[in-house]
């Protein structure tokens, strides 16, 4: 058998054992994906199908990979109009499999990653399914943080500032060329954050593929995933980047054309105003968000080339992510202007 990345099968069974969590039968692993992303398996046995994610082997660091985070806010979560599968075990003993690990219920159903899974839902389907992405987003926001037991879960006073400071200095740490707009587009931003007082549960990479749809029509939200960058924080930063997401410099960064980038969905403005008109209030101070929104992603594409010169470049695409920085920074700035 071809050993898995991350994965100890047999550390997996004592730990389970020591937890009185074994399943009836032995434990049978597949790898579902892995990459700059978690690695993500599914774990069956008689009468059982977990998925367990822990972070990659190599290439990103765990702070950006926070299995704990995901955890909790997953935990916070349940019984909640915020669909998310089942949680089961967290294990934080890095020596069981070499990181911490957490364990929830499979979730039957699709995810829509690229172009071609996106074609096959009709333009009615698709409608759909977008309002429920909205619809799910304004839920989450909505979430009383007390009510969940995430009040402590972190610091929303100076949420915004914070992100304007740490996207800067991620810049100064992944840079590989001179690029004077970023420079520019961070002195504006910094000189122009807003008061914000509204604290949300934010998930931090909300988009199509980071859901479970149903099968067959696909329409229906069956879980969120992919926790591990939310925080308590204001929703608008949410808002902004599930919008920054539609630039098509995005595709550039994912390594291909993504479903979440398709001119079969509408544009960032009209994204923004549908989550608007179903939450029943305002965007406040939008350009803002939207423009810190496309330098967090510039920062993150070139963050993409900077490890491929570190000889981490999965599947080859770090000069192509970094031709996206200066697009993405180009939109921020036309974003204030």
């Amino acid at each position: 058998m071809t050993a898995l990345p991350g994965m100890d099968v047999s550390a997996l069974t004592n730990h389970l054992a020591s937890r009185d969590l074994l399943p009836d039968g032995p434990l049978t692993v597949s790898l579902i994906s892995g990459g700059r992303s978690n690695l993500t398996y599914e774990v069956t046995a008689p009468g059982t199908r977990w998925v367990l994610r822990r972070p990659p082997t190599a290439g990103l660091t765990a702070s950006a990979h926070d299995m704990v985070r995901e955890w909790r806010v997953m935990s916070g979560l349940q019984g909640t109009d915020v669909p998310v599968a089942r949680t089961v075990a967290l294990c934080e003993d890095a020596s069981v499999l070499g990181a911490p690990f957490t364990i929830v219920d499979f979730v039957e159903g699709g995810v829509v990653r690229t172009r071609d899974d996106l074609e096959a839902l009709s333009d009615d389907a698709l409608r759909l399914v977008l309002d429920e992405l909205v619809s799910t987003l304004v839920a989450l926001h909505d979430i009383d943080i007390d009510d969940v037991g995430l009040s402590s879960f972190g610091r929303p006073a100076g949420f915004v500032e914070r992100q304007v400071a740490l996207w800067w200095r991620q810049w100064a740490a992944v840079c590989t060329r001179e690029l004077p707009d970023v420079e520019r587009l961070h002195v504006a931003l910094a000189s122009k954050i807003p008061d914000s007082r509204r604290a949300s549960v934010l998930h931090g990479d909300f988009r199509i593929d980071n859901t479970i749809l149903s099968r067959a029509p696909s329409t229906h939200v069956q879980a969120v995933v992919d926790w591990e960058l939310s925080a308590l924080g204001d929703p608008m930063t949410d808002v902004a980047l599930m919008c920054a997401y539609r630039h098509p410099a995005f595709d550039a960064i994912l390594g291909a054309p993504a479903a979440w980038t398709s001119p079969r969905l509408p544009p960032a403005d009209e994204l923004a105003a549908l989550y608007a008109d179903v939450a029943g209030r305002d965007l406040p101070h939008w350009p803002f968000y939207l423009a810190l929104a496309y330098f967090k992603l510039a920062v993150i594409g070139e963050g993409i080339a900077h490890r491929a010169r570190e000889g981490f470049d999965a599947g080859g695409r770090g000069h192509v992510a970094a031709a996206a920085t200066g697009e993405l920074v180009a939109a921020g700035l036309a974003a204030l202007s």
